[in-house]
């Protein structure tokens, strides 16, 4: 029996990267899956995979940004599969944080808004909307993906950082409100996970300046968070909530220095 055995479970970014890894997994555990995303075609083609190894899981499109669309993702979820254990909040707006998200002597503030509208706010209303079906079967476990921008300054995305930031405040709070009615919430900061959209020419000359500063000999999977995710979703994690996992290979377990360090002794 899979350690999520009679779960049923909501997804959301799971078309592809950590979401997908994650959604996969957690069905492979026994979960019932709810594969959401805004790419409509690439959450069908994860819930596809799903069935296609024995495993239950049906496609939501959903858009993080539209207040109605989120709450029909967890009604979607009800009806089909009669309630709701497990709501991992992975999605976000990384559209923006690629290309628009700019130092703030610089920044938009349309794009600030528009991230905290899909980061901040879409998270909060699958959790509003989750809340009262997981205290109808007596309990549950919500998983936000926050960022080690949300825990440290960087050179790049500082609305990406501030809404990261954001949940893990947020995780706080839902876990402190809805702790003894047996909701449990927690974050997950992952470190630099390599996925397939993170192979291009950008990320591929970040890998070896990441890799000098993870104390692990190889840099992060999207498995890495799905087991991670797994882990707290399930009933072995029971008496953690309202804590902030990092899944970042140690890198902002250290001294700023200490890769350079390395480097002077070895």
């Amino acid at each position: 029996m899979g350690r999520l055995q009679d779960k049923i479970a909501v997804i959301t970014g799971a078309a592809s990267g950590i979401g997908a890894a994650t959604a996969e997994r957690v069905a492979a555990e026994g979960a019932r899956t709810v594969v959401a995303d805004l790419n409509g075609d690439g959450a069908r083609a994860v819930a596809d995979r799903i069935t296609s190894a024995g495993g239950t899981a049906m496609a939501v499109e959903m858009d993080l940004g539209d207040t109605g669309s989120v709450r029909d993702m967890i009604e979607s979820t009800v009806r089909a599969y009669g309630g709701l254990d497990v709501l991992h909040n992975n999605a976000a707006a990384t559209h923006l944080a690629a290309k628009l998200d700019l130092p703030v002597a610089e920044a938009d503030p349309a794009v600030w808004d528009d991230t905290m509208r899909i980061n901040v706010r879409g998270t909060m209303v699958a959790i509003q909307a989750a809340v009262p079906h997981m205290v109808d079967r007596g309990g549950g476990s919500i998983i936000n993906t926050s960022s080690g921008s949300g825990l440290a300054g960087d050179l790049r995305n500082p609305a990406y950082g501030a809404s990261k930031a954001a949940l893990i405040n947020l995780t706080m709070y839902v876990a402190t409100q809805y702790g003894k009615q047996g909701v449990r919430c927690n974050a997950i900061t992952p470190g630099f996970i390599l996925t397939r959209r993170g192979s291009g020419s950008v990320h591929g000359a970040m890998e070896e300046t990441m890799l000098r500063h993870h104390l692990t000999p190889r840099l992060g999977k999207p498995e890495d968070v799905a087991a991670a995710v797994v882990f707290l979703a399930s009933d072995e994690a029971v008496f953690i909530t309202g804590q902030t996992l990092g899944v970042d290979g140690g890198l902002l377990a250290h001294q700023p220095y200490v890769a350079e360090m390395r480097a002077v002794f070895p």
